[in-house]
């Protein structure tokens, strides 16, 4: 049987931060589904409850030079896939995941995730023995970096295939060069082919040149990581790997995201019965403060409240919104600009906006299900999960087509905007406020959208599909 080991920072609903959570929630039982025997290794932080654990591994500990890290290895089930909790207080008991509550970054952040790296080859050595070791972004990649170098003639590890997935190029895990000390990295790793970045220590980087595989989280993210615009200065890297590398579109929970069976919504719902929609549009309406009325276009979004979901966009239009016959709900937090030019609208237009600053997920469920139609104006996207969310309860998306956007809404459901500039934005919502006056075809475009199959199970396989080729191929 094939065996693969993700290693990650976060997996829902034991540690969410963003989308990356979700993938590893959703694919690793996906995989197993298809017969993979398939585990992860994240770290044990301060918000993972020990109840249902059991201990796998005491006094683990782990060198990084004259420095050891005692680790105690928990594991736990979820959905029938074993998590391997490396539990090192000093590092992971502590507020946030990956900031203080202040929001600044933990400034030993990678001795954080090499302790964890370097813990996942330990438990491959003693306690799960796969064939792919498969890393998520760079909190991850020092495993592959270790492997190829400090580990490279240990026997548990010469057949051993390694993947690694990009979930977005933006963060890249980029230290100064003592983060090569403080890692124990091998020394021969700081050569501008390896993990040197104009003059400091680039972890995802060294994970690009190293791995076996790459993949990404959506196939026009895949080409767009090889251009100036979306590289991140990392383009040309990734273009000397592009026969390596491969985009997977992300798929969703369609068990949690489920309209028939979502305990979020005043009723249930499905494509041959939508009433229960209506009364979502409506007890979201009250909810936001308005009368209902179902005449209107909802429009919603559910971002971080951040410029590159297109909240420049947004502000650039919202005197022109004003003019058209629709009401528009936010739900987010971000930076403070956005949130405060959003409350002076909905304070200014409180016929017009309405927001609420917080993370709260069954409202987000109730905006995903009531509104008619969803804003996704990304400037860029590596997947995105809410326009398949919104899919999936008959929600018509408005996007800019970048990345996974482009890959995941078609012109036949959704409405899709190339030029990243308000006014094709404001065209693209045109168009949808317009479609939404054709009830007949309006009801066509709802059920084009909730037949659509966004589920891991068409992920999983091509994953598997690229295991199974990595095992078979000779070793290089």
């Amino acid at each position: 049987m094939l065996r693969v080991l993700m290693v990650a920072s976060e997996m829902a609903p034991l540690a969410k931060v963003g989308g990356l959570a979700d993938v590893m929630s959703g694919l690793p039982r996906a995989l197993t589904q298809l017969g993979v025997e398939t585990a992860v290794v994240i770290p044990r932080y301060r918000s993972i409850s020990l109840r249902e654990a059991q201990r796998a591994f005491h006094g683990l500990r782990i060198w990084l030079g004259w420095r050891p890290y005692d680790c105690d290895i928990w594991v736990l089930t979820r959905n029938g896939v074993p998590v391997f909790l490396v539990d090192q207080p000093a590092l992971f008991d502590r507020e946030g995941t990956y900031q203080d509550p202040s929001g600044n970054d933990y400034a030993d952040n990678h001795v954080r995730f090499a302790v964890l790296s370097r813990a996942a080859l330990e438990i491959t050595r003693y306690l799960f023995r796969p064939q792919i070791i498969h890393c998520h972004d760079w909190q991850a990649a020092p495993v592959i970096l270790y492997a190829r170098s400090t580990f490279a003639l240990d026997p548990t590890f010469i057949a051993t295939r390694f993947v690694c997935t990009i979930h977005n190029l933006g963060y890249q895990g980029i230290f100064d060069r003592s983060a090569l000390v403080d890692m124990a990295l091998e020394p021969s790793l700081w050569t501008e082919g390896w993990i040197e970045f104009y003059g400091r220590v680039n972890l995802l980087k060294g994970a690009i040149l190293l791995a076996d595989h790459l993949t990404t989280v959506s196939p026009t993210y895949a080409r767009e990581i090889q251009t100036p615009a979306h590289g991140h200065g990392l383009e040309n890297i990734v273009r000397q790997r592009a026969d390596a590398l491969v985009g997977i579109l992300n798929g969703i929970d369609d068990e949690y995201w489920n309209p028939e069976q979502d305990p979020h919504l005043p009723a249930p719902y499905n494509q041959a019965d939508l009433s229960g929609k209506r009364i979502a549009k409506q007890q979201l309406m009250r909810e936001y403060g308005w009368e209902p009325d179902l005449s209107l276009p909802l429009l919603g979004m559910v971002s971080r409240l951040v410029q590159q979901k297109g909240l420049d966009l947004l502000e650039a239009i919202s005197d022109q919104l004003l003019e058209r016959q629709l009401r528009l709900v936010v739900l987010g937090t971000g930076e403070a600009r956005y949130e405060q030019l959003l409350e002076r609208l909905a304070t200014s237009y409180p016929e017009k906006f309405a927001i609420r600053i917080t993370f709260d997920e069954a409202l987000a469920h109730r905006v995903i299900a009531g509104c008619d139609i969803l804003l996704m104006p990304s400037q860029y996207e590596p997947c995105g999960l809410t326009q398949m969310y919104a899919m999936r309860y008959g929600t018509i998306p408005v996007v800019h087509a970048t990345g996974g956007l482009a890959d995941s809404v078609s012109e036949d459901v959704g409405f899709r905007f190339t030029e990243y500039t308000p006014q094709a934005l404001l065209e693209a919502i045109d168009r949808a406020v317009t479609a939404f006056t054709e009830p007949e075809a309006w009801q066509q475009r709802i059920q084009r959208a909730m037949s659509k199959d966004f589920s891991w199970r068409g992920a999983a396989a091509r994953y598997l599909e690229l295991y199974e080729r990595l095992v078979q191929s000779p070793m290089s």
